[in-house]
């Protein structure tokens, strides 16, 4: 199992300072374990990906997902890091938008599945 990175790639960082209006929201909600205690990482490097968001504790990745995204791409990189041992949430920037509760909510079950 590839480890995850501390250090920040230069494209990590460059996804952190562009961040999208819903990734911001986002990290506010998760940032400092203010969802029950857990704490989470953004743009974090898991082999050859950068993930938007990773609880490592519950090995959870939470993608955010929009017009951005290549859905034959997603497939491989979920392929792979789902055999890597780690849980993926992917939510539609739209949904997270319309229902940001509700999302937040999902993270929430998932962190405790």
């Amino acid at each position: 199992m590839p480890p995850v990175r501390r250090q920040i790639s230069p494209h990590a960082a460059r996804l952190r300072q562009d961040a999208t209006d819903v990734e911001q929201k986002f990290w506010a909600a998760l940032r400092n374990r203010q969802l029950d205690g857990f704490k989470f990482r953004r743009q974090t490097t898991i082999g050859p990906f950068i993930v938007d968001f990773l609880c490592v504790e519950r090995r959870l990745i939470v993608e955010l997902d929009g017009g951005q995204h290549n859905e034959d791409r997603d497939v491989e990189r979920s392929t792979w890091l789902l055999a890597q041992g780690y849980r993926l949430l992917r939510i539609w920037n739209h949904d997270a938008l319309e229902n940001f509760d509700g999302a937040i909510e999902a993270i929430r079950l998932a962190l405790i599945q």
